[in-house]
């Protein structure tokens, strides 16, 4: 939409997530061209011009668009497997099968993927993909142009192992690059696909993938790299106590000092899951502004715990809402973690006061731009911010009695979504995507789960 063109919200309830938690039991929003130009209590200002549409949002709630900081595209077309195992034992049972997907598979899945986020509220998506088979072809342009078609803003965190079973890793020995093709194939694709505007639609991350599946040499070197390309940091840490054990008997220390004596450690770092965190690593992560994308579902479907993430925001660590892969959390939507973030906390040492419903949406939208590094740009509903928002349909059977629009959004059932805005376009409308056709993605989502499937066996 040229920016001075005006989309006009009205008579909706407004949680901004600003600095001041400010809300608007009825109020407007006015979009201009792809940035938040106005918003505020009650009708927009009068004499508006170029206004291409009104929406009168009378019983929805407009929220920041919400924010993923964790998933694994791929694992769309291998849900439901491994079921009733711990990280290690699941790991092992996936590898040889993820080992042999290719750049079709990946990009079906990565469509699968986004647009279940896309239509349950999620604006700004990341993928941290790991497994690049040889010959497999152009896995990373297939993740980067199913955001493109589904009209999402994309953090791709391009991933590496190096460590694999011969090593004393996880993954199967094909399954691996080498030291020197990882660093060389994800500075490619920083220069190709990194875009470093206000308003970039697709940025990269160096990401190896955890202490389990990378060389020392590769987290250091990779670090290097992310610093002198000027790109953020991403990977898995302290997910269980497995890792720890692992980490103290290889490197003769716990993963956030073997992660600080690696360069891991920094603001422009974020890791996903950091369940099993002692009060010296929470002072680390929050000394070092380090972020973390917690991820209640997968961490309670693999039986990794709970994490502190009560002492971390207390601390100061930057934390945000993951999906993660979906053959650990099936579901693949971010608006269900907003309720289970409030919920498995409460079930550790803080009880009832671990969260409450506010902190549980700002995780979800603030917090998870913090740590991607957008901050400045999206998360929250504030003028001259990009235009990333959705409109919650709170009027319904499944909330009506709810009054308080937060709490029915976090605590109660999945709330419709009327409309979601993407820097300004709208991708999303009345729970259907616009731009992409969601049956045919189910169809060749299952014709490649069949695909693997059959590759995998043989």
């Amino acid at each position: 939409m040229a920016a001075d063109r005006r989309i006009v919200i009205e008579n909706c309830s407004i949680a901004t997530v600003d600095a001041h938690d400010t809300e608007y039991p009825s109020g407007h929003v006015v979009i201009a061209g792809n940035r938040i130009e106005s918003l505020g209590a009650g009708r927009a200002p009068e004499g508006l011009e170029n206004v291409d549409r009104r929406i009168d949002a009378t019983g929805h709630l407009v929220t920041p668009g919400l924010v993923n900081t964790h998933h694994h595209f791929y694992q769309w077309i291998t849900r439901g497997l491994a079921t009733d195992h711990n990280l290690f034992d699941w790991l092992v049972a996936l590898y040889p099968t993820w080992a042999r997907i290719d750049e079709q598979m990946v990009h079906a899945a990565a469509q699968g993927s986004l647009a279940m986020m896309a239509r349950g509220g999620v604006t700004t998506a990341m993928d941290h993909h790991y497994v690049f088979p040889a010959g497999s072809g152009d896995l990373s342009g297939a993740i980067i142009r199913a955001a493109r078609e589904t009209g999402v803003r994309f953090t791709l965190a391009r991933g590496s192992m190096d460590r694999s079973e011969k090593d004393g890793g996880l993954p199967p020995d094909f399954a691996v690059e080498t030291l020197e093709g990882a660093l060389a194939a994800t500075e490619a694709t920083v220069k190709e696909h990194h875009d470093s505007s206000f308003d970039a639609m697709t940025q990269v991350a160096v990401a190896p993938c955890s202490p389990f599946s990378v060389s020392t040499e590769l987290l250091r070197q990779g670090a290097e790299l992310a610093r002198r390309l000027g790109v953020r940091l991403h990977t898995h840490g302290s997910e269980t106590v497995e890792e720890e054990q692992f980490c103290k008997e290889l490197f003769g220390m716990g993963p956030t000092d073997y992660f600080e004596s690696t360069g891991w450690l920094g603001e422009d770092v974020w890791m996903a899951h950091c369940v099993h965190m002692n009060d010296s690593d929470i002072a680390a992560f929050a000394r070092t502004r380090t972020g973390v994308a917690h991820c209640p579902s997968s961490n309670a479907r693999l039986a990794a715990g709970i994490a502190r993430v009560p002492d971390m925001l207390a601390a100061g660590v930057p934390v945000g809402l993951g999906v993660d892969g979906t053959a650990s959390n099936e579901s693949g939507e971010l608006h269900t973690e907003l309720r289970n973030a409030l919920l498995i906390n409460r079930l550790g040492a803080h009880r009832e006061a671990a969260l409450n419903a506010r902190q549980a949406l700002r995780l979800g939208t603030y917090g998870g731009a913090q740590v991607l590094g957008r901050a400045a740009e999206t998360g929250s509903l504030e003028a001259g911010k990009l235009a990333d928002l959705v409109l919650w349909k709170l009027d319904t059977l499944a909330h009506a009695s709810i009054a308080d629009p937060v709490s029915a959004l976090v605590l109660g059932a999945a709330a419709p979504v009327t409309a979601s805005f993407v820097n300004g376009r709208q991708i999303v409308e009345d729970g259907r995507l616009l731009h992409v056709d969601e049956d045919e993605i189910a169809r060749s989502t299952r014709e490649q789960a069949q695909r693997l499937a059959r590759i995998a066996g043989h």
